[in-house]
Parts: C-alpha cells; sequence; structure tokens
C-alpha cells in the first residue's frame, strides 16, 4: 500500500502510445528515476527533490504533485489530471 497517494496523473511512457497513471508519490519518484524521457532540466530536478523530499516528510503531497505535473508539462508527456 503506498503512503502517500494522489489524485492520478496521466503521462506517456517511453512506448509510443502508452500511457501510465501515477497515483502516489512513491509512483511518480520511480517513474522519475526509472522511465522519464530525458533526466535533465529544472523541472525534472525539481520533481525529483520535491518526491524524495516528501518521502522524508519535509515537503508535502501537494507540492510532490504539482512539481511532477510541471515537470511531465515541461517534457511534454503530460496527458490530463484525474481519471
Amino acid at each position: 500500500m503506498r503512503k502517500f497517494p494522489f489524485e492520478s496523473v496521466t503521462v506517456e511512457t517511453k512506448k509510443i502510445g502508452a500511457y501510465r497513471n501515477i497515483t502516489s508519490v512513491e509512483e511518480a519518484a520511480e517513474f522519475l528515476l526509472t522511465d522519464w524521457p530525458a533526466r535533465h532540466g529544472p523541472t525534472y530536478l525539481a520533481a525529483r527533490q520535491v518526491s524524495l523530499d516528501t518521502m522524508e516528510g519535509t515537503r508535502t503531497i501537494d507540492e510532490a504533485r504539482a512539481a511532477f505535473i510541471e515537470a511531465a508539462k515541461a517534457a511534454d508527456i503530460f496527458i490530463r489530471e484525474g481519471n
């Protein structure tokens, strides 16, 4: 069970036409570290750090979700929020 759930964020994966629903800070951090299309840039780095900070208890779930969405938009992989 995830400890830091949030409302889903749908992003495009590296596989063309494939999407993934991210529903927690843990999933966001995993996606950022393993499946992100380009591991560079200020929004990517910020989202990664905020996700890690949230799991350590120094940032909020809402901050992590917002940073993830901002990074996904910057990487042009953002599809939608919610179901």
